[in-house]
């Protein structure tokens, strides 16, 4: 099968923050990746912008650049188009593409609210577009193989889970010039939206800024779905400094309105796995960890025993997560025996970053026509409504 003709919307040479280039072009310019994907077009601010960065990631002279979505939108030799924007823009620079009926595969959060995400996840389904959400910690390997473990019964049917996170920033009271917008709830990407909703590591944030995200889709893809949510936030740190990373300096202090701790529970609902009213609960705090406790750790409560599972340097068990041990234990109540459960990446993604190798794993499902495990726009406006209904609590 020839190769999906593939285009990024920004991907620049000299972007703020780097998700496009660190996490998307390893797979796609791997020798499996371009078996599978050509990258035929890249759109930014400007054809000049795009023209910088076809020459700085040494793509194809062939490729071609666009300076405004409407215009890549209206080009029949691309088929998938990937939004790797700032979250405030994802709406703009996906709907022409959405409304043509191309792929479109944008990073998560879809958009910077309920509304704009309702609007592309309808325009998608009039369409017929396929689509996609980087929400690809469900496929990282230490999830598939929780998920696996309460399928195959390995602690009878689930009773109780709790999630402690710490992260959405690499401190407490600071944040780099870049993400800047984290303060700012109407951008729509900020700590809870991208830390509890798709976490970053302590490594990854060093680059990007950020310190978690995907936690809270990673839950619900192997419990089920989570109801009844009973939410409490707090702004604990309103003033925020923000920092120049080049230099170290803090340029300016300013007001947050975005909540820096969130509590919250809900029950899941009857199924093969789940009692009937099991609860979930989750504490995520913006910062750094208890010193020396680490970054995540999620236990699932069974009739015949727990598991639980500890990232200790990051909760993005999707990218970054692996500077430290992330591990997974089995406390099998019936024997009394406490065992360590293995789990491996597969070996071509052995050859990726880590930031790029959860991300390849949805390309390559995709392109093997493997889509019940990649989120589509209308499982995104879900996570988005319940997201900000916490955010509204």
């Amino acid at each position: 099968m020839a190769p999906i003709r593939t285009a990024l919307i920004g991907l620049s040479a000299s972007a703020k923050t780097s998700w496009a280039s660190t996490a998307h072009l390893p797979y796609l310019l791997s020798p499996r990746g371009r078996s599978k994907y050509e990258i035929v077009a890249l759109c930014n601010t400007s054809v000049e912008a795009a023209q910088n960065a076809i020459s700085c990631f040494k793509l194809p002279k062939e490729t071609k650049a666009y300076g405004d979505p409407e215009s890549l939108a209206q080009d029949t030799n691309v088929e998938l188009v990937v939004v790797c924007t700032r979250v405030d823009v994802h709406h703009a620079t996906a709907l022409p593409s959405v409304k043509a009926g191309k792929t479109v595969y944008v990073e998560w959060p879809l958009a910077q609210d309920n509304a704009h995400a309702e609007d592309l996840a309808r325009t998608a389904r009039e369409s017929g577009s396929r689509t996609i959400v980087g929400l690809q910690g469900r496929l990282t390997p230490a999830v598939v193989k929780l998920r696996d473990l309460l399928q195959q019964g390995r602690i009878g049917k689930v009773l109780s889970s709790e999630v402690y996170a710490t992260g959405g920033s690499m401190d407490r009271d600071l944040l780099p010039t870049g993400l800047k917008y984290f303060t700012d709830r109407a951008i729509g990407g900020n700590i809870v939206t991208i830390g509890l909703g798709h976490s970053e590591s302590r490594s990854q944030a060093s680059k990007r800024g950020s310190n978690t995200p995907m936690v809270f889709d990673q839950v619900q893809h192997v419990l089920g779905e989570i109801n009844n949510f009973r939410t409490r936030v707090q702004i604990q740190r309103p003033n925020v400094r923000i920092r120049d990373p080049a230099t170290n300096k803090v340029l300016e202090t300013i007001k947050s309105d975005v909540p820096d701790l969130v509590f919250s529970a809900g029950t899941l609902s009857a199924s093969p796995t789940t009692q009937e009213g099991a609860s979930v609960l989750f504490r995520f705090r913006r910062g750094q960890p208890f010193r020396g406790d680490p970054a995540l750790v999620w236990s699932i409560n069974g009739e015949k025993g727990e598991i639980r599972l500890v990232a200790r340097d990051g909760t993005a068990l999707h990218a970054n997560a692996y500077s430290g041990p992330v591990t997974i234990e089995v406390d099998d109540f019936e024997t009394g025996q406490l065992e360590a459960v293995e789990w491996e990446w597969e070996a071509w993604q052995e050859e990726l970053p880590f930031v790029s190798r959860s991300v390849a794993a949805v390309y390559d499902k995709f392109a093997d026509g493997g889509v019940n495990t990649i989120a589509s726009f209308d499982e995104a406006l879900v996570r988005h409504k319940q997201l900000n209904g916490m955010l509204d609590s």
